[in-house]
Protein backbone atom coordinates (compact mmCIF):
# COMPACT_ATOMS: atom_id res chain seq x y z
CA UNK A 1 0.00 0.00 0.00
CA UNK A 2 2.28 2.23 0.63
CA UNK A 3 5.86 3.36 -0.61
CA UNK A 4 6.81 3.79 2.83
CA UNK A 5 4.04 1.85 5.29
CA UNK A 6 5.31 3.91 8.37
CA UNK A 7 6.62 7.25 9.10
CA UNK A 8 9.75 6.10 10.54
CA UNK A 9 12.96 6.26 8.50
CA UNK A 10 15.39 4.43 10.29
CA UNK A 11 18.17 3.03 7.94
CA UNK A 12 17.95 -0.84 7.59
CA UNK A 13 20.76 -2.68 9.66
CA UNK A 14 23.79 -5.09 8.44
CA UNK A 15 22.28 -7.56 9.99
CA UNK A 16 18.79 -7.63 8.51
CA UNK A 17 18.47 -10.47 5.96
CA UNK A 18 14.82 -9.35 4.92
CA UNK A 19 15.01 -5.28 4.80
CA UNK A 20 11.08 -4.43 3.91
CA UNK A 21 10.66 -0.90 2.63
CA UNK A 22 7.20 -1.16 3.57
CA UNK A 23 3.25 -2.14 2.64
CA UNK A 24 3.54 -2.38 -1.32
CA UNK A 25 -0.29 -2.97 -1.37
CA UNK A 26 -3.02 -5.14 0.53
CA UNK A 27 -5.22 -7.28 -1.80
CA UNK A 28 -8.72 -7.96 -0.24
CA UNK A 29 -10.89 -10.85 -1.85
CA UNK A 30 -14.36 -9.52 -2.14
CA UNK A 31 -17.54 -10.64 -3.68
CA UNK A 32 -18.12 -8.09 -6.00
CA UNK A 33 -14.93 -5.86 -6.40
CA UNK A 34 -17.32 -2.71 -8.36
CA UNK A 35 -19.38 -2.63 -5.94
CA UNK A 36 -16.57 -2.68 -3.18
CA UNK A 37 -14.61 -0.21 -5.01
CA UNK A 38 -17.37 2.10 -5.03
CA UNK A 39 -18.08 1.70 -1.04
CA UNK A 40 -13.78 2.19 -0.39
CA UNK A 41 -14.17 5.49 -2.35
CA UNK A 42 -17.32 6.34 -0.80
CA UNK A 43 -17.26 6.05 2.53
CA UNK A 44 -13.05 5.91 2.86
CA UNK A 45 -12.08 8.60 0.32
CA UNK A 46 -10.32 6.18 -1.55
CA UNK A 47 -8.92 7.44 -5.02
CA UNK A 48 -9.04 5.25 -8.68
CA UNK A 49 -5.68 4.43 -9.38
CA UNK A 50 -5.89 0.68 -11.81
CA UNK A 51 -7.64 -1.68 -13.07
CA UNK A 52 -7.49 -5.53 -14.55
CA UNK A 53 -10.23 -7.67 -15.94
CA UNK A 54 -11.76 -8.81 -19.04
CA UNK A 55 -11.15 -5.52 -20.73
CA UNK A 56 -7.23 -5.94 -19.79
CA UNK A 57 -6.99 -9.09 -20.85
CA UNK A 58 -7.66 -11.03 -17.63
CA UNK A 59 -9.90 -13.89 -18.07
CA UNK A 60 -10.18 -15.18 -14.19
CA UNK A 61 -11.02 -12.23 -12.34
CA UNK A 62 -10.96 -8.03 -11.85
CA UNK A 63 -8.94 -6.04 -9.31
CA UNK A 64 -9.53 -2.64 -9.00
CA UNK A 65 -6.77 -0.56 -6.88
CA UNK A 66 -7.50 2.49 -4.94
CA UNK A 67 -4.64 5.08 -3.53
CA UNK A 68 -4.85 7.16 -0.73
CA UNK A 69 -1.88 8.94 0.64
CA UNK A 70 0.57 5.65 0.43
CA UNK A 71 -2.26 3.53 0.89
CA UNK A 72 -2.93 0.89 -2.23
CA UNK A 73 -5.81 -1.37 -1.52
CA UNK A 74 -6.69 -3.83 -4.41
CA UNK A 75 -10.07 -5.39 -4.78
CA UNK A 76 -10.26 -8.57 -6.56
CA UNK A 77 -13.45 -10.54 -7.27
CA UNK A 78 -13.52 -13.98 -9.23
CA UNK A 79 -15.69 -14.61 -12.39
CA UNK A 80 -16.16 -18.26 -12.26
CA UNK A 81 -17.50 -20.55 -9.00
CA UNK A 82 -14.50 -23.15 -9.69
CA UNK A 83 -11.55 -20.51 -9.11
CA UNK A 84 -9.26 -20.50 -5.61
CA UNK A 85 -10.47 -16.96 -4.97
CA UNK A 86 -14.49 -18.56 -5.38
CA UNK A 87 -13.40 -21.02 -2.72
CA UNK A 88 -11.59 -18.56 -0.56
CA UNK A 89 -14.83 -16.13 -0.62
CA UNK A 90 -17.27 -19.18 0.52
CA UNK A 91 -15.15 -19.94 3.24
CA UNK A 92 -13.88 -17.18 5.02
CA UNK A 93 -16.05 -13.84 3.37
CA UNK A 94 -14.76 -10.97 2.15
CA UNK A 95 -11.32 -10.35 3.68
CA UNK A 96 -7.42 -9.86 3.30
CA UNK A 97 -5.34 -12.25 1.23
CA UNK A 98 -2.38 -10.54 0.35
CA UNK A 99 -0.03 -8.41 2.63
CA UNK A 100 2.46 -7.24 -0.27
CA UNK A 101 5.98 -5.69 1.08
CA UNK A 102 8.04 -3.73 -1.10
CA UNK A 103 11.59 -5.14 -1.35
CA UNK A 104 14.73 -4.43 -3.27
CA UNK A 105 15.09 -7.51 -4.03
CA UNK A 106 12.33 -10.15 -4.27
CA UNK A 107 14.07 -13.31 -6.05
CA UNK A 108 16.61 -12.76 -2.54
CA UNK A 109 13.66 -12.18 -0.31
CA UNK A 110 11.77 -15.60 -1.44
CA UNK A 111 15.60 -17.43 -0.92
CA UNK A 112 15.97 -15.82 2.47
CA UNK A 113 12.53 -16.51 4.05
CA UNK A 114 12.03 -20.00 2.31
CA UNK A 115 15.79 -21.36 3.62
CA UNK A 116 14.22 -20.09 6.99
CA UNK A 117 11.41 -22.62 6.78
CA UNK A 118 8.80 -20.40 4.72
CA UNK A 119 5.92 -21.95 2.92
CA UNK A 120 6.25 -21.10 -0.88
CA UNK A 121 3.98 -19.39 -2.31
CA UNK A 122 4.71 -17.76 -5.61
CA UNK A 123 8.13 -18.48 -7.23
CA UNK A 124 9.96 -15.50 -8.28
CA UNK A 125 8.07 -13.95 -11.33
CA UNK A 126 9.67 -11.70 -13.92
CA UNK A 127 6.16 -9.53 -15.04
CA UNK A 128 6.96 -7.05 -17.90
CA UNK A 129 5.02 -4.53 -20.44
CA UNK A 130 5.68 -1.40 -22.07
CA UNK A 131 6.25 0.36 -18.70
CA UNK A 132 9.07 -1.79 -17.47
CA UNK A 133 9.14 -4.75 -15.47
CA UNK A 134 8.15 -5.86 -11.79
CA UNK A 135 9.62 -9.03 -9.75
CA UNK A 136 7.50 -10.26 -7.21
CA UNK A 137 7.40 -13.92 -4.81
CA UNK A 138 5.47 -14.77 -2.40
CA UNK A 139 4.97 -16.97 0.82
CA UNK A 140 2.24 -18.47 2.96
CA UNK A 141 1.51 -16.64 6.78
CA UNK A 142 -1.37 -17.64 8.77
CA UNK A 143 -4.66 -18.99 7.68
CA UNK A 144 -4.98 -18.11 4.11
CA UNK A 145 -3.10 -15.06 4.15
CA UNK A 146 -0.03 -14.98 2.02
CA UNK A 147 3.03 -12.33 2.27
CA UNK A 148 3.86 -11.49 -1.22
CA UNK A 149 7.52 -9.13 -1.90
CA UNK A 150 7.19 -6.38 -4.87
CA UNK A 151 10.25 -5.41 -6.54
CA UNK A 152 9.46 -2.33 -8.54
CA UNK A 153 12.84 0.05 -9.06
CA UNK A 154 12.83 -0.90 -12.67
CA UNK A 155 8.79 -0.50 -12.96
CA UNK A 156 7.15 3.01 -14.56
CA UNK A 157 3.50 1.86 -14.57
CA UNK A 158 0.29 2.66 -12.91
CA UNK A 159 0.78 -0.12 -10.44
CA UNK A 160 1.66 -3.73 -11.75
CA UNK A 161 2.22 -4.86 -15.62
CA UNK A 162 -1.30 -6.13 -16.41
CA UNK A 163 -2.82 -3.20 -15.07
CA UNK A 164 -4.18 0.14 -17.13
CA UNK A 165 -5.07 3.36 -15.38
CA UNK A 166 -8.74 3.48 -14.08
CA UNK A 167 -10.06 6.72 -15.02
CA UNK A 168 -13.35 7.37 -13.40
CA UNK A 169 -15.30 10.58 -13.15
CA UNK A 170 -16.87 9.56 -9.03
CA UNK A 171 -13.91 10.54 -6.70
CA UNK A 172 -14.94 11.92 -3.76
CA UNK A 173 -12.46 13.88 -1.96
CA UNK A 174 -9.83 12.27 0.17
CA UNK A 175 -10.38 12.25 4.68
CA UNK A 176 -6.89 11.88 5.37
CA UNK A 177 -5.62 8.45 5.40
CA UNK A 178 -1.59 8.28 5.00
CA UNK A 179 -0.17 5.23 5.54
CA UNK A 180 -0.81 1.32 7.13
CA UNK A 181 0.26 1.79 11.02
CA UNK A 182 -0.33 -2.06 11.61
CA UNK A 183 -2.55 -5.20 10.94
CA UNK A 184 -3.39 -7.59 12.99
CA UNK A 185 -3.80 -11.27 12.99
CA UNK A 186 -6.00 -13.39 14.75
CA UNK A 187 -5.19 -17.10 15.13
CA UNK A 188 -6.19 -19.67 16.99
CA UNK A 189 -6.00 -21.08 20.81
CA UNK A 190 -2.16 -21.65 20.96
CA UNK A 191 -1.29 -20.47 17.95
CA UNK A 192 0.27 -16.90 19.19
CA UNK A 193 3.92 -17.95 19.74
CA UNK A 194 3.89 -20.48 16.61
CA UNK A 195 3.31 -17.25 14.20
CA UNK A 196 5.57 -14.81 16.76
CA UNK A 197 8.53 -17.36 16.14
CA UNK A 198 7.31 -17.87 12.44
CA UNK A 199 7.65 -14.00 11.86
CA UNK A 200 11.03 -13.88 13.93
CA UNK A 201 12.85 -16.73 12.53
CA UNK A 202 11.82 -16.99 9.48
CA UNK A 203 11.30 -12.78 8.43
CA UNK A 204 13.47 -11.66 11.10
CA UNK A 205 10.58 -9.81 13.27
CA UNK A 206 11.80 -8.60 16.72
CA UNK A 207 8.95 -9.05 19.55
CA UNK A 208 7.94 -5.34 20.58
CA UNK A 209 5.73 -5.43 23.22
CA UNK A 210 3.36 -8.68 24.69
CA UNK A 211 0.11 -7.99 25.79
CA UNK A 212 -1.36 -11.35 28.13
CA UNK A 213 -4.73 -11.85 29.74
CA UNK A 214 -3.90 -9.67 32.42
CA UNK A 215 -3.67 -6.53 30.61
CA UNK A 216 -6.45 -7.29 28.09
CA UNK A 217 -9.48 -8.70 29.58
CA UNK A 218 -12.82 -8.05 31.19
CA UNK A 219 -15.48 -9.49 33.32
CA UNK A 220 -16.46 -12.01 30.51
CA UNK A 221 -13.77 -12.49 27.54
CA UNK A 222 -9.77 -11.75 27.24
CA UNK A 223 -7.41 -12.26 24.89
CA UNK A 224 -3.40 -12.29 24.04
CA UNK A 225 -1.00 -10.41 22.02
CA UNK A 226 2.52 -10.28 20.60
CA UNK A 227 3.08 -7.01 18.79
CA UNK A 228 5.87 -8.34 15.55
CA UNK A 229 8.15 -5.64 14.20
CA UNK A 230 10.55 -5.82 11.20
CA UNK A 231 13.71 -4.61 11.49
CA UNK A 232 13.09 -0.85 10.55
CA UNK A 233 10.03 -0.35 12.42
CA UNK A 234 7.76 0.11 9.13
CA UNK A 235 6.13 -3.10 9.79
CA UNK A 236 4.10 -3.98 12.68
CA UNK A 237 1.41 -7.49 13.34
CA UNK A 238 0.61 -7.72 16.20
CA UNK A 239 -0.81 -11.39 16.45
CA UNK A 240 -3.78 -12.28 18.91
CA UNK A 241 -5.33 -15.34 20.08
CA UNK A 242 -7.61 -16.18 22.37
CA UNK A 243 -7.60 -16.46 26.31
CA UNK A 244 -9.91 -17.80 28.35
CA UNK A 245 -12.75 -16.30 30.11
CA UNK A 246 -16.39 -16.88 30.92
CA UNK A 247 -17.73 -16.33 27.39
CA UNK A 248 -16.65 -16.11 23.64
CA UNK A 249 -13.67 -13.18 23.05
CA UNK A 250 -13.54 -11.50 20.21
CA UNK A 251 -11.39 -13.65 18.99
CA UNK A 252 -13.03 -16.34 19.08
CA UNK A 253 -15.82 -14.95 17.51
CA UNK A 254 -13.49 -13.80 14.51
CA UNK A 255 -11.44 -17.00 14.10
CA UNK A 256 -15.30 -18.68 13.77
CA UNK A 257 -16.80 -16.50 11.15
CA UNK A 258 -13.77 -16.10 9.25
CA UNK A 259 -13.59 -20.21 9.89
CA UNK A 260 -9.88 -20.26 10.45
CA UNK A 261 -7.00 -17.83 10.93
CA UNK A 262 -7.18 -14.37 9.32
CA UNK A 263 -6.29 -10.68 9.65
CA UNK A 264 -8.74 -9.44 11.75
CA UNK A 265 -8.21 -5.79 11.44
CA UNK A 266 -6.15 -2.89 9.33
CA UNK A 267 -5.00 0.23 11.22
CA UNK A 268 -4.49 3.37 9.24
CA UNK A 269 -2.62 6.41 10.19
CA UNK A 270 -4.13 10.18 10.35
CA UNK A 271 -2.67 13.27 11.51
CA UNK A 272 -5.83 14.82 11.89
CA UNK A 273 -8.41 12.25 13.32
CA UNK A 274 -10.82 14.71 13.82
CA UNK A 275 -11.37 15.75 10.63
CA UNK A 276 -10.90 12.23 9.28
CA UNK A 277 -13.38 10.61 11.76
CA UNK A 278 -15.82 13.73 10.61
CA UNK A 279 -15.70 12.26 7.67
CA UNK A 280 -16.20 8.69 7.95
CA UNK A 281 -19.35 9.17 9.96
CA UNK A 282 -20.80 11.74 7.91
CA UNK A 283 -20.59 9.25 4.84
CA UNK A 284 -21.92 6.49 6.77
CA UNK A 285 -19.37 4.36 8.54
CA UNK A 286 -20.21 2.80 12.15
CA UNK A 287 -18.03 2.96 15.39
CA UNK A 288 -17.84 1.18 18.31
CA UNK A 289 -19.64 3.20 20.82
CA UNK A 290 -17.43 4.24 23.27
CA UNK A 291 -19.26 4.61 26.90
CA UNK A 292 -19.06 8.58 27.84
CA UNK A 293 -17.64 7.89 31.29
CA UNK A 294 -14.85 6.67 29.81
CA UNK A 295 -13.58 10.25 28.94
CA UNK A 296 -14.13 11.20 32.54
CA UNK A 297 -10.77 9.38 33.52
CA UNK A 298 -9.01 10.92 30.38
CA UNK A 299 -7.57 13.86 31.86
CA UNK A 300 -5.71 12.03 35.05
CA UNK A 301 -4.48 9.24 32.54
CA UNK A 302 -3.50 10.83 29.62
CA UNK A 303 -2.74 14.54 30.58
CA UNK A 304 -2.25 17.35 28.37
CA UNK A 305 -3.10 17.13 24.76
CA UNK A 306 -4.39 19.08 21.67
CA UNK A 307 -7.12 18.34 21.06
CA UNK A 308 -11.08 19.21 22.85
CA UNK A 309 -12.18 16.61 24.92
CA UNK A 310 -15.52 16.85 24.16
CA UNK A 311 -14.77 17.06 20.57
CA UNK A 312 -13.09 13.70 20.94
CA UNK A 313 -16.03 12.69 23.03
CA UNK A 314 -18.72 13.42 20.67
CA UNK A 315 -16.63 11.39 17.84
CA UNK A 316 -16.25 8.50 20.14
CA UNK A 317 -12.39 8.99 19.70
CA UNK A 318 -10.23 7.29 22.59
CA UNK A 319 -6.81 8.46 23.78
CA UNK A 320 -4.04 6.94 25.78
CA UNK A 321 -0.32 7.80 26.04
CA UNK A 322 3.49 6.34 26.70
CA UNK A 323 6.67 7.67 27.65
CA UNK A 324 6.87 8.76 24.15
CA UNK A 325 3.66 10.72 23.85
CA UNK A 326 0.23 9.90 23.12
CA UNK A 327 -2.01 8.66 20.52
CA UNK A 328 -5.74 8.78 19.83
CA UNK A 329 -7.89 5.95 17.96
CA UNK A 330 -11.20 4.67 17.25
CA UNK A 331 -12.53 1.34 15.62
CA UNK A 332 -15.17 0.99 12.98
CA UNK A 333 -17.51 -2.25 13.38
CA UNK A 334 -17.17 -4.71 11.04
CA UNK A 335 -17.21 -4.08 7.16
CA UNK A 336 -18.91 -6.64 5.87
CA UNK A 337 -21.55 -8.64 7.19
CA UNK A 338 -19.64 -11.51 8.68
CA UNK A 339 -18.27 -10.16 12.03
CA UNK A 340 -14.55 -10.74 11.03
CA UNK A 341 -12.71 -7.43 9.21
CA UNK A 342 -12.71 -3.64 10.52
CA UNK A 343 -10.62 -0.42 10.66
CA UNK A 344 -8.86 1.18 13.05
CA UNK A 345 -8.20 4.69 12.29
CA UNK A 346 -5.15 6.03 14.94
CA UNK A 347 -3.31 9.18 14.85
CA UNK A 348 0.03 9.35 16.65
CA UNK A 349 1.17 12.32 18.45
CA UNK A 350 4.66 10.37 19.19
CA UNK A 351 3.31 7.42 21.10
CA UNK A 352 4.52 4.05 19.87
CA UNK A 353 2.23 1.84 21.90
CA UNK A 354 -0.81 0.51 20.96
CA UNK A 355 -3.48 1.82 23.46
CA UNK A 356 -2.98 -0.45 26.47
CA UNK A 357 -4.99 2.11 28.52
CA UNK A 358 -7.86 1.33 26.29
CA UNK A 359 -8.43 -2.24 26.26
CA UNK A 360 -10.83 -2.18 29.06
CA UNK A 361 -13.37 0.16 27.34
CA UNK A 362 -12.52 -1.27 24.05
CA UNK A 363 -13.52 -4.73 24.78
CA UNK A 364 -16.68 -3.69 26.86
CA UNK A 365 -17.96 -1.82 23.45
CA UNK A 366 -17.02 -4.93 21.47
CA UNK A 367 -18.82 -7.13 24.01
CA UNK A 368 -21.93 -4.80 23.71
CA UNK A 369 -21.84 -5.33 19.86
CA UNK A 370 -21.03 -9.63 20.59
CA UNK A 371 -24.36 -9.28 22.87
CA UNK A 372 -26.20 -7.79 20.42
CA UNK A 373 -25.29 -10.25 17.76
CA UNK A 374 -26.23 -12.96 20.06
CA UNK A 375 -22.21 -14.39 19.47
CA UNK A 376 -20.81 -13.51 23.36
Amino acid sequence: MLVHSAPETNPTTAEDFLPLQGTDYIELYVGNAKQAAHFYKTAFGFQSLAYAGLETGVRDKASYVLQQGKIRLVLTTPYNSGSEISEHLRRHGDGVKTIAFWVEDATRAFEETVKRGAKPFLQPIVERDEAGEVVRSGIHAYGDVVHIFVERKNYSGVFLPGYEPWLSDYNPTEIGLQYIDHCVGSVGWGEMNTWAKFYEEVMGFKNLITFDDKDISTEYTALMSKVMANDNMRIKFPINEPAHGKKKSQVEEFYDFNEGAGTQHLAVATDDIIFTVSELRKRGVEFLYVPGNYYDTVPNRVGDIKEDLKTLKSLGIMADRDEDGYLLQIFTKPVEDRPTMFFEIIQRCGAKSFGKGNFQALFESIEAEQERRGTL
